[in-house]
């Protein structure tokens, strides 16, 4: 029988199976096919969730730096891609139970139906989560750090720092021996990119003249955002890959137990997102006067940030409070940034690291076997962990190669003095 025939014939057998039982799971090579689909196509949504941060960022910048975002985004997924090939799975995954690190082997495919799913789409569903936590640095330190040098960095994050804290809780570690629980990364993965980010714009400082005299912001040109409408397709094509980074956290589809939770997870993510969105506009209006666009979409992220960590036991009502109190979150934490004059041009620390902090801290409210002396313990190993070595490496490299440009190629555009892009007018 050619091996398509046969692969058609054993699935519809496998649904008839599970159809005719609602609780009854399918048989072993139906429930490996499934959950192998399921990390495939939640893999290809997360990795589309790349384009959604590089629109993102593209229209919150100003207008001198959006092929500089295009370019930043697009290397660093693929170094991404490599390094997590090369040395960041088996760093994660081949941790000892309880350990701290891994071993520094490139990934291999030991994939066998006793395992329930293939190997290789694992390992791309985990990658495009790695991936993620570089896109988080890229739009805080936008405008003013030198490409290489963010390149670097992302090989060393994507690398060797996620893959570590990543394997104290995925890969069986420490984390996991004591009890933390973090379903779908609001702090592997949101929070750590965040502790990275804030590490780098500390030493980096903010772009030239983004703080007046008397240190507050200034938010009109020339620190205008490029394009509104881009922004918010891009906060848009981030939302929908939220669906594949949440649900394909299930990590299985092969029972009916699993199906109707990966639903109540898309559901949970949905209602924590609408929650952000409509907390930031209300805040926005309630206290600044008018209705801000830049915060409601900052405030979905938040809420899709908060959820992750547990998007399957809260009731819908607790999922709109998480996402709410997320926007919130992303609100205050702006401010208390521009207090601190700290410039993050897209909001990326309070979105991804403080809203990260608040849904894992929120676990417990939800989840009975998590407590939150386990969230906290978990939370200060991730953030501190990340946050000293990123601050170590971006520090090291600011001594020696380098990492911010020039002033003068700072009001030249990172466009025109990093990728070489170069504008002409109509008369041009």
């Amino acid at each position: 029988m050619p091996k398509n025939i046969k692969f058609l014939t054993t699935l519809i057998i496998g649904i008839i199976s599970l159809s005719s039982s609602a609780h009854a799971a399918v048989d072993s090579e139906v429930s490996y096919i499934l959950n192998t689909l399921l990390f495939l196509i939640s893999g290809f949504l997360v990795m589309w969730m790349a384009a959604g941060f590089a629109m993102l960022e593209s229209g919150l910048v100003t207008s001198k730096s959006v092929a500089t975002i295009a370019a930043k985004n697009i290397g660093l997924y693929s170094i991404a891609g490599l390094m997590f090939w090369l040395i960041g799975y088996n760093l994660a995954y081949g941790i000892p139970e309880g350990g701290f690190i891994g071993n520094l082997l490139p990934w291999s495919d030991t994939s066998s139906i006793e395992k329930g799913y293939s190997d290789g789409s694992d390992w791309f569903f985990q990658m495009v989560f790695c991936a993620t936590t570089c896109s988080i640095v890229s739009g805080t330190m936008a405008e003013r750090i030198k490409i290489w040098p963010f390149f670097l960095f992302c090989a060393i994050l994507a690398g060797i720092i996620y893959p570590i804290e990543m394997g104290w809780q995925w890969g069986g570690g420490h984390l996991a021996a004591a009890g933390f629980s973090d379903f779908a990364g609001s702090t592997i993965v949101h929070s750590a990119g965040g502790a990275a980010a804030l590490a780098g714009a500390i030493l980096l400082g903010p772009r030239l003249g983004r703080f007046d005299e008397t240190g507050e912001a200034k938010t009109m040109a020339p620190f205008a955002s490029s394009s509104i409408p881009l922004a918010t397709l891009g906060v848009f094509i981030l939302w929908l890959g939220w669906f594949g980074f949440n649900g394909g956290s299930q990590l299985a589809l092969g029972s009916f137990d699993d199906s109707t939770s990966i639903a109540t997870i898309f559901i949970n993510t949905n209602l924590a997102a609408c929650a952000g969105v409509m907390v930031c506009a209300a805040i926005s209006r309630l206290v600044g006067g008018k209705t801000d666009v830049v915060m409601m979409l900052n405030g979905a992220l938040g809420g899709l940030v908060a959820i992750t960590a547990e998007p399957l036991t809260p009731s819908p009502i607790m999922a709109i409070l998480i996402g709410g109190i997320g926007g919130a979150v992303v609100y205050y934490g702006t401010l208390f940034l521009i207090k601190l004059k700290i410039d993050d041009v897209v909001g990326a620390i309070p979105v991804h690291g403080f809203a990260g902090i608040w849904g894992t801290l929120a676990v417990p409210l939800t989840n009975g076997s998590a407590s939150f002396g386990a969230q906290v313990y978990g939370i200060i190993w991730i953030n501190l962990f990340v946050f000293i070595v990123a601050f170590v490496i971006w520090y090291l490299m600011k001594i020696s190669i380098g990492i911010r440009i020039s002033e003068e190629a700072e009001k030249l555009g990172t466009d025109k003095a990093e990728v070489g892009v170069m504008a002409y007018s109509i008369r041009d």
